[in-house]
């Protein structure tokens, strides 16, 4: 099993930063993506940011010049740098790990336990 927990997060006013960290720890034999995904209330989860262990990096529009993701891959870890924060970036953040725990398991998708961005205006 692949354990993600994340840290920061919290009330910040609008224009302000903030930095997400999330660590996977457990049974790991590679992770093949990671990335942090979002839901507001009433809304469904949608994805903010992901990263290869290659460094390509995916963002959702509407965060795109705003959020920074970056990982190290050595220590099983993602950060997500939020910038210019706006009153519709609130939401509950939850890190994702698209891994695989032995050579003859297949790769799937585990998450964090989400951790709460609110931005005042």
């Amino acid at each position: 099993q692949v354990q993600l927990v994340e840290s920061g997060g919290g009330l910040v006013q609008a224009g302000g930063s903030q930095r997400l960290s999330c660590a996977a720890s457990g049974t790991i034999l590679s992770i093949d993506i990671m990335g942090w995904y979002r839901q507001a209330p009433g809304k469904q989860r949608d994805l903010v940011a992901s990263i290869t262990g290659g460094g390509s990096t995916s963002y959702a529009d509407s965060v795109k010049g705003r959020f920074t993701i970056s990982r190290d891959n050595a220590k099983n870890t993602v950060v997500l740098q939020m910038n210019s924060l706006k009153p519709d970036d609130t939401a509950v953040y939850y890190c994702n790990a698209v891994a695989r725990t032995s050579s003859w398991s297949r790769t799937r998708d585990y998450w964090g336990q989400g951790t709460q961005v609110t931005v005042s205006s």
